[in-house]
């Protein structure tokens, strides 16, 4: 029996190391989801509760607010995002990596300089031009800002740009249009970027606390983690048994989404070239 490089010895403790240090916060959560007050004040700390709390704190996480139309309203608004968001980013990075026109460059510049620019600079004018329209607690508010991402546009910019221009051509000839080529040649061909690039805005628009904070202030509207405030005004803030069972509600969705497209997650990285 042959044994272990030392070099893979001490990769794997590493990455084991990592992965505990990663897992270490949801590791904690689920812990004091199923401990009772006493359990969690303790001056001892115990990752395995002496009494199993968890039937009782999800109980109350589910009767101090409305946890399924905060679930509800984080499908609707992150699924509405995502589309407007490819909807957009494909035609664009499909014409800046396949078309040749003038201002193509400066439109490379403006989508690196839109990387730069964070939604908190732009929140006030938006604000004000949302309750002007009286758009404010509604899904039009949550999803009309985040509807363009220059993020996406360079993303699927640096996997277009891989993919062979022969593909194109033959396309063309064929009699397509440039519309029709985005629809039947581009698209099904870019799965593995959109699947990466749904990870990337679903996970940020789903835990985004900033804007929701700022556009809604009625609970049919709230989003999961706006839902999380709720719940601690509503006499709950001591109680963090039920708020980790709550948290733990919310977060379950993304761990499960993301399990199912690791895979293509991890091609749609690798074959945009945003590997670290």
């Amino acid at each position: 029996m042959t044994s272990l490089p030392a070099c893979r010895i001490i990769r794997f403790a590493l990455l084991s190391l990592g992965a505990l240090m990663i897992l270490a916060p949801y590791i904690f959560m689920i812990s004091t989801a199923g401990k009772t007050q006493s359990d969690i004040f303790t001056s001892s700390l115990s990752l395995v509760p002496q009494h199993f709390y968890f039937a009782e704190n999800f109980a109350k996480a589910l009767s101090k607010v409305p946890m399924a139309t905060l679930l509800w309203n984080g499908v609707v608004v992150c699924g509405l995002i995502f589309f407007f968001q490819v909807l957009v980013a494909i035609p664009c990075a499909y014409a800046m990596a396949k078309l040749k026109f003038r201002a193509a460059r400066l439109m490379m510049v403006l989508v690196m300089l839109g990387l730069l620019v964070p939604i908190h600079a732009t929140a006030l004018p938006l604000y004000v031009a949302f309750d002007r329209m009286s758009l404010l607690n509604s899904y039009t508010s949550l999803v009309a800002p985040f509807t363009i991402s220059v993020f996406a546009i360079f993303m699927f910019l640096q996997f277009f740009r891989a993919m062979p221009d022969d593909l194109i051509h033959a396309a063309r000839l064929d009699g397509m249009s440039e519309l029709g080529i985005v629809a039947r040649v581009i698209v099904p061909n870019a799965w593995p970027a959109v699947t990466a690039f749904a990870i990337f805005s679903v996970v940020a628009h789903w835990n985004d606390l900033y804007w929701p904070l700022i556009v809604v202030s009625k609970q049919a509207y709230a989003t999961p983690p706006l839902g999380l405030m709720y719940f601690r005004a509503a006499e709950a803030g001591d109680d963090y048994g039920a708020l980790m069972a709550a948290t733990l509600i919310i977060t379950l969705p993304l761990v499960v989404a993301f399990l199912f497209a690791q895979k293509r997650f991890v091609e749609g990285i690798t074959m945009t070239g945003l590997k670290g």
